[in-house]
């Protein structure tokens, strides 16, 4: 369909057929090397849209608009300048092209003169001199960006003063388990990572924008947002561990500057300054300054490492160390707890903070050349190397030194002197008063600088201290202001958006730096963060919770958008993770898992509460869709019951925001009740009409849902108004979800419309009858239908409605612009559905027995708070003689249907002949439609009424004529009972298809309704029963 016949092209203009490279080899600035210039003599018959591709340059044999396929085609972004590329709408291969002489194609012979390029694809090659050039943003590879990164930030103060004293207590097996628990935890959430962060095109924001556009704005935002501030926070902590160490070192050195408090201030004020200088140079120094540390922490490990095999001199000796020993080993094998904090879950909840930090790389992920490989890549490496260096560490500290030492040269003894007690006996040392005394202030177990001690050269390891705290300071001094950017861009939150303002080539937080500069000053200057770490630390592990749900959501799911090029995950182990996550959180300290979880909370439910207008394709939303496909099916297996039976309603509102009384009254009782579908017609040829219901559907969705209607909207094209009806009626809903009730508004001006609309609006009657559907009519004094205040005061989209009150269809004004965001902007009209009641009644006229529809739409509408005030009357048609019989009979009805209505009115006199002067307007109101045919044979009147079946035989009035004064007398009644009343419910007549005439049928119920000034409903059900008191 797409291809078209031309006029045969000499050799010199399109000659020969193109392969895919050839297509394929677009030049860098944007256009193709086939792009039409002037000059050309091919024409092309493309539309104008397409900017890229030319009937005569994408051919395979065969002229056509078909392109090949490419990245632009599929990207969301483009380059400052370039011309956005697009494959061919379906409308361009599927409809008949106009040719567009305007735009040529390039000939060959010229192409194959500029190697490919045409004239102008030359000077956009070249780099397009006399314009700017755009410096290219720092982009770092998997090495430099994700696996130092990482391991600087999981490496910290723990590795060097708490890992040696952990292996004592627990022993060097348990210190083992320990440490692969909490490394089990954080591979598997860095496997969830690497799933996540291949699962398409990752962009900066880091752990927010993996959480955000995996599982939403609710649970993303909440954990940007806190994410953020415990990395500022954590900028504070590694601070003030450096200024500690810091002040330690001026304490030896007797050369405090002021105080030891005031101390740690000045050091860590002046350190988180430095450290913000080297971020604001850029991320080029930066990382500069990681790979520094990076490389200060490995010469204090390799330090390390030479200490244990160097022979231990004298002094080391009386401080517990003696090289490599089997029986040191053995001994540091098992266990010793000692102390309020000794045992396993104890020392567990100290060491796990140092096996976090796996984020640092994924949060620059804006940063990096290529995250979808870098983040697996580098945090999948830094996690193995740092749990090598722990294990490494526990296991040669473990076989060297002695669990209790006095570091007194006068305690060496001889071997083998008598009361000596203890491993270090058979080295020469007798440690056996301190160790009694618990006053040994060496050891494993008593110093905490053991690893300084072992080492070959000491102030390396405090060189190495220095390069953990600060490389850990700047990662997270980095990272937080990364993802509030991007949690700013999407505003989420209020008040934050002046921090999402980007500088330079990398568009760095300058703004985001400083705020995460003052949180940190503010926090160092507490100088004690022992209350505020585990918040931190339970922050932290409430991110990895997140990560590891969003893998296994995704998963689960069975999205077919979930395609992660990184393989080895598994959705259990990512839930497995993210429930040990959880338990952890409670195990360090369950009042910060409390108020980290009560914050999360706090933000989810602020950003439902806005519902923020994004749209990520969450697995959220696969997962709500998942839930409903099967509850809908699930449905279908379930045989239907009256005591479960639901007022589904398709509502033929047309435009939903033409008739908004009509959608109101619907929405209130079907609200978290039943199924609403608003039904459109759009009336015309369906090449012209296609287009409007395809760009509409969207604005009338989003307008019901600002008017907080719960309620489908859907529309079909059709050549007239009642075979559109007809389609709605027999393909809406989906399984058991489907109308069982048509609901439209009353046909105002029957009498002035051309006939055949009031046969089609009869006839859509008897279809809804046909198939078994329930029928409600609405009417109000007023009307229903507002486009032409629309029209006049906001929404121009639209011109009148050829029959502006038959509830249904539209047509769209020609040459009119559509902008469906114009629907949900415009102002929404208030009705009497919107506005509480009060104590007025509901009156309900049971006249005839339909199945208790009549009587269950206003029960539930006197459900709602709206309406609970009011009072609900029944009346019911009877015999004078009979009428305590009958009112007790129909007052013990209503009582088993348990709808809790008491007031029950008998219309005795319902029978009576009516007023003379409202017989005389009936008959005044038919007149119009009569035939006037003399009382003829039935077939000389089918003649008579050939062409005009709406008109009204004398035979049909005569026979008709005591339901017609039954219609009079019933419109008094309501006059005198219900003048005043909030709401009518009324059962009205049904005509007889083919006996009753559509004109006559409109009198009846023009006479019932008319001159009420409440609304009134006429509600006819299907005849079949929708209330039961049986329980089964």
């Amino acid at each position: 369909m797409a291809e078209l016949s031309i006029p045969d092209l000499s050799p010199a203009r399109c000659s020969g057929r193109f392969t895919i490279s050839t297509l394929l080899g677009m030049e860098e600035g944007g256009r193709g090397p086939y792009t039409p210039t002037e000059g050309s003599s091919c024409d092309s018959v493309q539309p104008t849209h397409l900017s890229s591709s030319t009937l005569c340059t994408r051919t395979f044999g065969y002229n056509t608009v078909d392109e090949v396929p490419a990245y632009d085609h599929y990207a969301n972004s483009k380059g400052v300048g370039d011309p956005r590329k697009g494959r061919p709408s379906l409308a361009d291969l599927h409809s008949i092209l106009k040719p567009d002489p305007g735009r040529l194609c390039t000939p060959v012979s010229d192409l194959q003169q500029s190697n490919g390029l045409p004239e102008a694809g030359l000077e956009e090659a070249e780099g397009k001199p006399g314009r700017d050039s755009v410096p290219e943003p720092v982009r770092f590879g998997w090495v430099k960006g994700v696996m130092i990164r990482c391991m600087l930030n999981i490496w910290g103060v723990i590795l060097y003063l708490r890992l040696p004293w952990i292996t004592a207590q627990a022993g060097i097996a348990l210190t083992w388990l320990i440490i692969l628990m909490s490394v089990t935890v954080t591979t598997i959430t860095g496997l969830s990572i690497s799933a996540i962060s291949t699962n398409g095109k990752v962009k900066s924001g880091g752990t927010y924008f993996l959480i955000s556009r995996s599982l939403g704005p609710e649970l993303g935002g909440s954990i940007g947002l806190i994410f953020a501030f415990a990395n500022a926070v954590a900028v504070a902590m590694h601070t003030v561990g450096f200024a500690e160490t810091v002040r330690d070192l001026l304490q030896e050195h007797n050369s405090l500057i002021v105080d030891p408090t005031n101390d740690i201030r000045i050091i860590g004020v002046i350190t988180v300054t430095v450290l913000l200088g080297i971020s604001l140079a850029g991320m080029e120094w930066e990382a500069k300054a990681q790979i520094l540390f990076f490389l200060v922490i490995l010469v204090s490990f390799i330090n390390y490492l030479v200490g244990t095999v160097i022979p231990a001199t004298t002094e080391k000796q009386a401080k517990g160390f003696f090289s490599y020993r089997a029986d040191i080993f053995a001994q540091n094998f098992v266990p010793n707890w000692r102390g309020p904090e000794g045992s396993f879950f104890g020392l567990f909840s100290i060491f796990f903070p140092s096996a976090t930090g796996i984020l640092a790389g994924a949060n620059i992920s804006g940063d990096l050349k290529d995250p979808a490989v870098a983040i697996p890549k580098g945090t999948l490496m830094a996690i193995f190397w740092t749990t090598v260096s722990y294990l490494v560490l526990s296991a040669t500290i473990g076989a060297c030194v002695v669990r209790d030492a006095s570091g007194s040269l006068n305690d060496s003894v001889a071997v083998g002197s008598p009361g000596c007690e203890g491993l270090a006996c058979s080295f020469g040392w007798n440690f056996t008063a301190c160790t009694q005394q618990q006053s040994c202030r060496y050891g494993l177990s008593n110093y905490y600088q053991s690893m300084s001690m072992v080492s070959g050269f000491g102030p390396l390891i405090t060189a190495g201290i220095f390069g953990a705290t600060l490389s850990s300071a700047l990662a997270c001094l980095v990272s937080a202001p990364k993802v509030f950017q991007c949690l700013c861009k999407d505003q989420l939150y209020p008040l934050i958006g002046f921090f999402g303002k980007g500088y330079g080539r990398n568009s760095e937080p300058i703004r985001g730096y400083m705020l995460t500069y003052v949180i940190a000053i503010g926090f160092i200057l507490i100088a004690e963060l022992n209350a505020i770490a585990p918040i931190i630390s339970n922050f932290f592990l409430c991110s990895y919770a997140l990560i590891n749900f969003s893998c296994f959501h995704a998963s689960i799911t069975n999205s077919p958008g979930w395609r992660p090029s990184f393989r080895y995950y598994s959705k259990w182990a990512a839930l497995f993770g993210a429930t040990v996550s959880v338990v952890i959180m409670f195990l360090l300290t369950w009042w910060a898992a409390l108020i980290a979880f009560g914050i999360v909370i706090f933000l989810l439910g602020y950003v439902l509460y806005k519902k923020p207008d994004v749209n990520w394709g969450s697995s959220m939303q696969a997962s709500s869709y998942n839930m409903a496909l099967n509850y809908s099916v699930g449905l279908s297996e379930v045989d239907e019951h009256i005591k479960n039976y639901r007022p589904q309603c398709l509502v033929l509102t047309g435009p939903p925001n033409f008739r908004p009384a009509l959608v109101d009254f619907v929405g209130t009782f079907t609200k978290n009740l039943s199924l609403m579908l608003c039904g459109n017609v759009l009336i015309g040829p369906r090449k012209q009409k296609m287009p409007e219901s395809r760009l509409m559907a969207d604005g009338h969705t989003k307008w019901l849902m600002k008017r907080k209607i719960k309620a489908f909207y859907t529309d079909v094209v059709a050549e007239d108004l009642r075979s559109g009806v007809q389609m709605l009626i027999q393909a809406a809903g989906l399984g058991k979800m489907r109308p069982n009730i048509l609901v439209l508004g009353y046909k105002r001006n029957w009498r002035t419309a051309s006939p055949q609309s009031l046969e089609d609006y009869v006839g859509i009657l008897h279809d809804a009858f046909d198939f078994k559907y329930g029928v409600c009519l609405m009417r109000m004094k007023e009307g229903l239908n507002v486009s032409r205040v629309l029209q006049a005061h906001v929404n121009p989209t639209f011109e009148a409605a050829e029959h502006p009150e038959n509830g249904t269809g539209s047509r769209a004004a020609p040459g009119t612009a559509v902008d469906p965001t114009a629907l949900a902007s415009e102002q929404q009209a208030s009705t009497i559905f919107q506005s509480k009641q009060g104590k007025k009644t509901i009156d309900i006229y049971w006249l005839f027995d339909d199945g208790g529809l009549t009587l269950l739409i206003p029960y539930l509408l006197g459900r709602k708070k709206r309406w609970g005030k009011c009072k609900i009357r029944v009346f019911v048609g009877g015999q004078i003689n009979r009428m305590d019989e009958e009112r007790k009979a129909i007052v013990s009805l209503l009582s088993k249907f348990r709808l809790g209505f008491h007031e029950v009115h008998i219309l005795p006199d319902i029978n009576q002949k009516p007023r003379p002067e409202h017989i005389k307007r009936f008959d005044e109101l038919i007149a119009p439609f009569r035939l006037n045919d003399g009382f003829k044979d039935e077939a000389t009147v089918n003649e008579m009424r050939q062409g005009c079946p709406w008109k009204i035989s004398d035979e049909e009035v005569d026979k008709n004529r005591a339901k017609s004064l039954r219609q009079v007398r019933l419109n008094e009644i309501l006059l005198d009972y219900s003048r005043d009343a909030a709401l009518i419910a009324i059962t009205p007549p049904i005509g007889r298809k083919g006996r009753c005439p559509s004109s006559l049928y409109m009198a009846w119920l023009e006479t019932l309704s008319q001159d009420l000034r409440p609304p009134i409903i006429l509600t006819r059900g299907n005849q079949e029963n929708v209330l039961t008191f049986y329980c089964q």
